[in-house]
């Protein structure tokens, strides 16, 4: 296992460095560049434009700007947001925890309740409970986000039992320990719905046919013959199997947790990274956009790192060699 994780850790160097030249060489074929908006403000001489274009090397071609991005990056230098007037490094992690807070929320949110309401609709196959339930998943994954979000806010609004958007109340500082914690989980309720939503709807119904078929296998039906108890063999026999494909899915969803859900975070007033990634790429923001484009492509490899491993260790038949 040792040597199959370093010999992924090093396939994923190319890799990465392959999505990072990608990547620029998109955001060059763009029309303009961030500076396009600085030449219509007359108060910005053209002189003050080609300095900063020079100290950033962005006057000469695009692989060679490309070929200083590297050599900063191995320096662990990200570059200068020109939109956030600080380096990227530091607006990374300005929003990092915010990010991760809602993230991470999100993620044991959707887990928690998708894995037992989906074995839980398996067992009762066409009854109340799993029609219900099959109705309501259909409708999450029919809604779109924006929309719940708007909607819950409002509701929030109305009734005033949790706040309107934002990550603190305006009283943060003056409160203790606990009512803070108290504070931030109350903000944190509605983006949390908003982002968990449609992925609670979807691995339900994935986790349900899993069961399903898990339990119409012979060796289900070997263990009903010696006797077995209904809960042994759904949480001991056919859990274990019909687990193993939603493992790969959490890696997918592990490497989406510093991307956030952008729109969600702008509409909920949320303090994360999507905002100010969103506005990086809208405004060109060159060394901005490498930086979240390069923390996602981390997290994607180490996401399906980890999927392979749980999977290797619940899944006696899976070998790394």
């Amino acid at each position: 296992m040792k040597a199959y994780i370093v010999r992924r850790l090093l396939i994923s160097l190319p890799l990465l460095l392959a999505i990072s030249f990608i990547t620029f060489l998109f955001l060059q074929l763009a029309p303009g560049d961030y500076f396009d908006t600085l030449r219509l403000n007359p108060q910005i001489s053209p002189e003050t434009i080609r300095l900063y274009e020079a100290q950033y090397h962005l006057d000469k071609p695009w692989i060679i700007q490309y070929l200083y991005w590297l050599k900063n990056l191995l320096k662990l230098d990200l570059g200068y947001s020109f939109t956030q007037k600080n380096p990227v490094s530091r607006v990374i992690k300005s929003r990092l925890f915010n990010t991760l807070l809602l993230s991470l929320s999100s993620l044991l949110f959707t887990w928690l309740i998708a894995i037992p309401l989906g074995i839980f609709c398996a067992v009762r196959q066409y009854r109340f409970w799993d029609k219900l339930f099959s109705g309501l998943s259909f409708i999450g994954l029919s809604t779109p986000s924006f929309f719940l979000a708007i909607l819950l806010l409002f509701l929030a609004s109305v009734t005033g039992v949790l706040p309107s958007g934002g990550m603190r109340s305006a009283d943060f500082e003056e409160l203790g320990l606990f009512m803070r914690v108290m504070d931030i989980l109350k903000h944190l309720l509605i983006p949390t719905v908003v982002v968990s939503l449609g992925a609670i709807a979807s691995l339900q119904r994935i986790m349900r046919g899993n069961v399903l078929e898990v339990l119409r296998q012979r060796y289900i039906l070997t263990a009903r013959a010696k006797g077995l108890s209904e809960k042994r063999i759904l949480y001991i026999h056919a859990l274990k199997n019909a687990i193993n494909p939603l493992i790969t899915i959490f890696g997918y969803h592990l490497s989406d947790i510093l991307s956030g859900a952008a729109l969600t975070e702008i509409i909920c007033n949320w303090p994360g990274l999507g905002s100010i990634m969103l506005t990086a790429v809208r405004s060109q923001d060159i060394f901005l956009v490498m930086g979240a484009m390069l923390m996602g492509g981390v997290m994607l490899i180490l996401g399906n790192l980890v999927a392979d491993i749980l999977l290797a260790r619940l899944d006696p038949r899976i070998r790394y060699e």
